[in-house]
């Protein structure tokens, strides 16, 4: 059994690293930057745009279409689609930081680039820890890529990638690559995150455990099925944390590659912080890694976060995040991404609430708990 308790140590460590980020805030940029955000009304988007406003700095976005965000200050949207081409509305503009956060395509990079090139001083593209080719084994940004063995990564399209998610990774690699060689080493920030979490995560792959930790409504049973023996780490990110530091990439102007996700800690330590930050104090069953395999539990979905650290995926949640902590990468604590995520599900309407879209139903979960329990005993 987990309880509050337990995460006492990390949360105490936690609240330094979210001291510290207040302090690093308070201290405000050292210029003011006119900052375009390709993509600037999806997760981190709005979040983005709400810190660099904060920090003083002149925020243009560029999408499809008009954002309905309440803005807290004056941002230029201009409006285009990258999917057909047309990006004349960023045509004979300047701007000192260029943040890219949606592209997983290839040509959007290049196409990008025939306008913007020599017209940023610096580009941030935000890609993803998938584009490693193996997680078996802890490993940094120097790692080996996924390759792409398709016939022409410029050719690839939204289409084709629904039809193939496999490809996701290897394309991702691709415009990395695609951002360096037509920005330069020196004017390209590569940030490749890990799971991205919090308020607005329409996912659901962490709000899961807030809401089952909680309970609302009772309609899970008082036992928690909680995956493997507690031990296995987790990494993942509060889509906060990811946001603000990128901005803060951009006013010091910071080249390389990071992996930005969360420090590594034992599935036990992240349930642990998970019900300190929603007020309660689980009863949790741990169920082995293997019944879970045999009963076709799906790490990850059914049991979001999560995956075991052993074979083909021992690796995956050991990314190094050295770089990322020396370039100011820093951490809310844990109790409070989850309870304010908790409190953002709340407000989504009941329908939604009663259908989370990852993790074990209620009635899947019973059932699983009550296998477990007779194979333990008989």
């Amino acid at each position: 059994m987990t309880t509050r308790r337990d995460y006492l140590g990390f949360s105490a460590a936690a609240g330094l690293a979210l001291a510290a980020a207040t302090a690093r805030a308070a201290e405000g940029p050292k210029r003011k930057l006119k900052i375009l955000i390709l993509g600037g009304t999806g997760f981190i988007g709005p979040k983005q745009v709400r810190y660099a406003l904060a920090r003083g700095h002149q925020v243009t976005i560029f999408n499809r279409g008009r954002q309905k965000e309440d803005w807290p200050g004056p941002v230029e949207e201009l409006l285009g689609d990258r999917n057909t081409g047309d990006l004349k509305a960023l045509e004979g503009r300047e701007w000192d930081v260029c943040i890219d956060n949606p592209t997983t395509l290839p040509f959007w990079v290049r196409d990008a680039a025939k306008v913007l090139k020599g017209k940023v001083k610096q580009y941030i593209f935000v890609s993803t820890i998938s584009v490693y080719a193996a997680n078996d084994k802890p490993a940094d940004e120097t790692a080996a890529l996924a390759p792409y063995k398709g016939a022409d990564p410029m050719a690839e399209t939204a289409q084709t990638l629904a039809k193939d998610p496999f490809l996701y990774g290897p394309l991702k690699a691709v415009s990395e690559a695609q951002a360096r060689r037509q920005f330069g080493e020196a004017a390209t920030t590569i940030v490749r995150p890990g799971l991205i979490v919090g308020p607005g995560d329409e996912t659901d792959r962490f709000t899961y455990w807030p809401v089952r930790l909680a309970n609302p409504g009772g309609r899970w049973g008082p036992q928690v099925l909680a995956p493997g023996d507690g031990s296995d780490p987790v990494q993942f990110i509060d889509a906060r944390d990811l946001a603000e530091w990128i901005v803060r990439l951009a006013e010091n102007g910071t080249p390389g590659t990071f992996n930005g996700t969360g420090k590594p800690i034992p599935m036990k330590t992240f349930l642990g912080g998970v019900a300190a930050g929603v007020h309660t104090d689980p009863r949790l069953t741990w169920v082995s890694t293997k019944f879970l395999q045999d009963h076709k539990v799906q790490a990850w979905s059914d049991q979001p976060v999560w995956i075991p650290n052993q074979g083909e995926t021992a690796g995956f949640h050991h990314r190094s995040i050295v770089r990322a902590l020396k370039a100011g990468l820093t951490y809310r604590p844990l109790p409070l991404t989850a309870g304010d995520t908790l409190a953002w599900f709340e407000t989504l309407p009941p329908d939604r609430q009663a259908k989370p879209r990852s993790g074990l139903t209620p009635e899947r979960e019973t059932l699983l708990l009550a296998e477990w329990k007779t194979g333990k005993s008989g």
